[in-house]
């Protein structure tokens, strides 16, 4: 990727950060992203299963957090190498979604925030079909999350984002 206006000169990627609740469909529409436009996938889940496995591990925040830094890391990496990312993790908290577009903006990144709009009950549907998968064997990048604590995480620990933060509204329904 080309800068046309300065031959020779390396255009910068962009990234783009999907906000949503868990089981939304965050990670069908990043793969929906990068079909129309070529850029690199970073999926927290994918990664930290990679480690752990469906379900989860006694170090799984420590290591989530180590992932999440890494991964912060390598989109700087590949975006100064001129290739879009995008960023499937859910960014489930105000304050993570301001940490992260601090994090780009101070590193002269181009970013924008796409969220991913799903009522509790899309979730839930998505959480049994991905539980029924992981208990299959067939799901391998996701996490068994039983609906009790899905139902306490929907309620308790996501954020829903306010207009001012997302640059791209997506309803799943």
């Amino acid at each position: 990727m080309l800068n046309s206006d300065c031959p020779g000169e390396q255009k910068m990627g962009r990234v783009i950060l999907i906000c949503g609740k868990m089981c939304s469909g965050k990670s069908t529409y990043a793969n929906s992203l990068i079909k129309k436009s070529p850029a690199v996938l970073l999926s927290l889940d994918e990664l930290t299963t990679l480690f752990f496995g469906p379900y989860g591990g006694a170090d799984h925040v420590v290591i989530l957090e180590k992932a999440r830094n890494f991964l912060f890391r390598k989109s700087l990496e590949i975006t100064l190498a001129g290739i879009d990312v995008v960023l499937d993790w859910g960014f489930w908290k105000q304050a993570d979604r301001r940490e992260a577009s601090l994090f780009f903006e101070g590193n002269h990144v181009p970013f924008e925030w796409h969220y991913v709009d799903a009522s509790n009950d899309a979730c839930l549907r998505n959480l049994k079909k991905r539980n029924r998968e992981i208990k299959a064997g067939r799901h391998t990048s996701a996490y068994y999350f039983p609906e009790e604590v899905a139902f306490r995480f929907w309620k308790e620990m996501f954020e829903i984002p306010t207009k001012n933060e997302i640059d791209v509204w997506e309803s799943l329904e």
